[in-house]
């Protein structure tokens, strides 16, 4: 027999050495790894083979191949075997845990997990019924060396995990095991810590000695194993083996698994022992170190968590029934708290090096990517954490904030590094002041949120509020990320202005582009309110009446004042404030000078300044800037008048306010749509812009593209990673100025124009539906031109590009219309009477219709006619 296990063990060895040969070819791999399994499923010689492969004088592959074939046999197998070979593998595992290894140090990491899943396997069989010293036998083990010490921590550590963590046993089986654990812990927990204790103290004694580095390492291997394991069991063990110990503040993980741990009050008192000074002083000495080295920061940090656990058992314990006083070095505490929030590793890219916080971020992160996701995440818990602090002392809050804004509009503009040459003067986000005002911003947000809330009307600092309003009020700035910080400052402390109602007027003037200060017009038009609602009107007409400034801004002002006429719920007098609002949009819209501009393309290029030359310093350019904001005005002004305007949401009330202009057959209302007349005076030269806009792809157009423009119809960057699903780089965001080149500029401008039309279906439904000859207009206009892109593809990218592209377009029309025929086609005489029966409600193939006759038109399949 000795001489079939040698003989076979070479054969797996030969067979090992197939699988692991980088220069074996697929087959002879695949039929090694058949035969090495096929082994383990049906020999009769695992046992004695896999002893001899785990030899440890065999290399590390063919013995970590041995202790596979030993845990395989005992997963599958060990019920069917005899009691006696139960015994006797038992044996020889026990052995090969005695004898079986090489030293701590040298041992390979896969071998040591190997013999201990091998073990637990046993044991998650046997114990306690058929192996009840098992306990004993493993402190035994100990006595061995660091190398069986080890591996004794890593076999009590993979059972906790696969009794309590993964549940990975049957029911019984798992009760069984638990309920031993548990009537064995003190034992357990006593047998860990001792193991810690002693290592720790020898480590400690021989560190630093070049004589004895080998022997230092060792018990500091088993001092990390030792602390692995009873990670693993405090965070379900009773309290009172947690607490009843002195544990070594170097086991950091372990105790803030145990700091963090609920459970009865009086359980944790305990904990209040680590309010001790030396405790105290150590934290803070730690909180203080600055070195980059890995380890130890990642030491830094599971301490910074200990420091928050703690703080968070002090809350729970002062003041309740355990009688736990507040500590006499409470001070200690809070400056430690402080010097780890202060400490130098927050807050930079991990691809920059522009700060102490950068090299932290390499460690933390993997690239400015996550390191983003995790900043925002960090920046929204300071913020709550902040408001709590504003909700404790709003009035020092406030005080904090008005010191923190009066120094930033006292501060010059410190734009920085920036990478984009054309916009000199101008911040990125992450400018220096840009920065600062940003973090003041959060903060006066944070307090503003909870100074209402948390005082009585009569202790709020209005005179300070006002003056500071005011402060804010008179700061100019034109950097468009600082401007931005300004408003939301504006906007925060704009709810003080309803004690002092005569800054209204000056504030709305300011923020005209604020949509935060709706609520200062609110959506409720009582009486009471129709002053400031009247004069926020009169101002956005004013600002609509100003050739100068029409932008998207000021159309998302008129977009606001039609969403709070909604609540009118009065078609007849929405309309006309909708008329009015309007009139002068579409006047400008459907002039004679307009109309021709939008329907010429030469015209209409030229009119938009796409045929000259410009540089980005150039002030030729001005007129035609001017009138592609005039035409913006105008598209986004009816698309957001068109998006916004509605009927009232209860059936009742749109009856009442005349909304409802009659019934389908089937009973369903039909609403009116207040702005349909402004809408169908706006919608003929849309079109012809749309026909327009089609017709600039044709070559004649094409040439009349200045130099400047010639890639005014490409796709921007930005928008091919989106399609790509590419990330855009984050420093590529963050560190460029908010600037736009000429070309940039015209590339956005001509990408905006079907998004009205787009919106008037929904909003309009059967008023848009029902205007005469709509078909024939949206042909002409929206599918205009295709015909310069099917004649001008070459015949050998018809099924690359043609078939894919219009091939879908094609087979949904006719899907549609195979559904309406479909229905048409199913009608039956009732009692004389024609009634039309539903038969299919979701779109059918032309295959589908069951009998029907089919629409007159060509059935053909998508694309076919290309």
């Amino acid at each position: 027999m000795a001489d079939q296990v040698a003989a076979m063990c070479d054969q797996l060895i030969k067979a090992l050495n197939v699988m692991m040969d980088a220069e074996t070819g697929q087959v002879y791999r695949l039929e090694a790894l058949k035969f090495c399994e096929e082994f383990k499923e049906t020999s009769s010689f695992c046992v004695p083979c896999a002893l001899q492969l785990a030899d440890k004088a065999q290399p590390a592959v063919v013995r970590h191949f041995g202790l596979q074939i030993l845990e395989h046999v005992i997963k599958f197998r060990w019920n069917n075997m005899p009691q006696q070979e139960k015994v006797q593998l038992k044996e020889c595992a026990m052995h090969l845990l005695s004898t079986g290894t090489h030293s701590i140090l040298e041992e390979e990491s896969h071998i040591k997990d190997g013999l201990s899943r091998i073990t637990v396997e046993m044991i998650k069989r046997e114990w306690p019924q058929h192996w009840p010293d098992m306990l004993k036998e493993m402190e035994a083990l100990t006595s061995n060396g660091e190398a069986q010490t080890e591996l004794v921590m890593l076999i009590l550590l993979r059972l906790a995990e696969d009794v309590i963590t993964f549940q990975t046993l049957p029911t019984q089986r798992r009760r069984d095991i638990q309920q031993t654990l548990t009537q064995n812990m003190e034992s357990i927990f006593s047998f860990m810590m001792a193991i810690l204790h002693l290592n720790v103290e020898e480590y400690r004694k021989l560190k630093g000695s070049p004589e004895h580095e080998l022997q230092a390492r060792a018990h500091c291997r088993v001092a990390v194993a030792t602390l692995n394991t009873l990670a693993g069991y405090i965070d379900w063990v009773s309290l009172v083996y947690i607490t009843s110990g002195t544990l070594q503040l170097e086991a950091a993980e372990c105790l803030l698994i145990a700091i963090s741990r609920k459970g009865k009050l009086e359980d944790r008192k305990p904990f209040m022992l680590l309010f001790d000074d030396v405790a105290i002083d150590y934290m803070l000495s730690a909180a203080q170190a600055v070195d980059v080295v890995e380890r130890r920061y990642i030491f830094l940090k599971r301490l910074c968590q200990v420091l928050c656990a703690l703080g968070g058992q002090l809350c729970s314990l002062v003041g309740s029934d355990v009688e736990v006083e507040v500590p006499a070095n409470l001070s200690k505490y809070m400056e430690a708290l402080l010097a780890f929030t202060t400490h130098s590793s927050q807050a930079g890219f991990p691809s920059r090096d522009d700060n102490p916080s950068c090299q932290y971020s390499c460690v933390d992160f993997d690239s400015d990517e996550d390191f983003n996701f995790f900043f925002n995440s960090y920046r929204a818990q300071l913020g709550l954490v902040v408001r709590f602090a504003c909700r404790i002392v709003p009035l020092e809050a406030f005080q904090i904030a008005a010191e923190w804004l009066q120094y930033q509009i006292s501060s010059p503009i410190d734009t920085g590094a920036i990478t984009s040459k054309t916009a000199e003067g101008l911040c990125s986000f992450l400018s220096p002041s840009v920065v600062q005002w940003d973090a003041m911003t959060v903060f006066m947000e944070c307090m503003a949120t909870q100074i209402f809330k948390n005082l009585e009307e009569e202790k709020l600092p209005i005179d300070q509020s006002m003056e500071l309003l005011q402060a804010v009020l008179n700061y100019d700035t034109k950097d468009p990320l600082i401007l931005s910080c300004v408003l939301t400052n504006v906007s925060a402390l704009f709810p003080f202005v309803i004690h002092r109602p005569n800054f209204l007027p000056q504030v709305l003037y300011k923020v005209s582009g604020v949509l935060m200060l709706f609520k200062a017009v609110t959506f409720e038009v009582g009486q009471e309110n129709k002053p400031c609602f009247d004069m926020f009107y009169n101002h956005v007409k004013k600002l609509c009446s100003s050739q100068a400034t029409l932008s998207q801004m000021e159309s998302s002002l008129m977009e606001s004042l039609v969403l709070i006429s909604n609540e009118f719920k009065d078609f007849e007098r929405q309309k006309a404030f909708i008329d009015e609002l309007m009139a002068s949009v579409v006047a400008d819209w459907t002039s004679e000078e307009m109309r021709h501009v939008l329907s010429n393309p030469a015209v209409y290029l030229s009119f938009v300044g796409a045929d000259q030359v410009v540089t980005e310093q150039s002030k030729d350019a001005d007129t035609s800037g001017l009138n592609r904001a005039r035409l913006s005005f105008c598209l986004y002004a009816m698309m957001g008048v068109v998006k916004r305007a509605r009927w009232p949401a209860d059936l009742e009330e749109a009856k009442a306010g005349g909304f409802v202009g009659g019934l389908t057959p089937t009973g369903a209302p039909i609403y009116r749509n207040p702005c349909t007349a402004q809408f169908l005076a706006f919608l003929p030269n849309l079109l012809a812009l749309i026909r327009t806009q089609n017709s600039l792809f044709t070559p004649e157009n094409m040439a009349r593209l200045s130099e400047t423009f010639s890639r005014a119809h490409d796709v921007m960057d930005a928008e091919k990673n989106v399609v790509l699903g590419l990330s855009q780089n984050l420093l590529d965001i963050y560190d460029t100025a908010v600037y736009k080149s000429n070309l940039e500029r015209m590339q956005g401008f001509l990408s905006t124009f079907f998004h009205v039309l787009g919106s008037a279906g929904v909003s309009l439904q059967q008023d848009f539906y029902t205007i005469e000859r709509l078909s024939e207009e949206i042909a002409g206009s929206a599918f205009s031109s295709l015909d310069h892109l099917v004649l001008s593809c070459p015949q050998e990218y018809y099924n690359s590009l043609l078939c894919p592209l219009l091939g879908p377009l094609f087979a949904y029309m006719q899907q549609r219309l195979n559904v309406k025929w479909q229905l048409i086609s199913q009608r039956t005489s009732v009692n004389g009477e024609d009634e039309e029966v539903v038969v299919c409600q979701e779109p059918c193939d032309a295959g589908d219709v069951g009998g029907a006759a089919g629409p007159p038109a060509h059935q053909g399949g998508a694309g076919s006619s290309l």
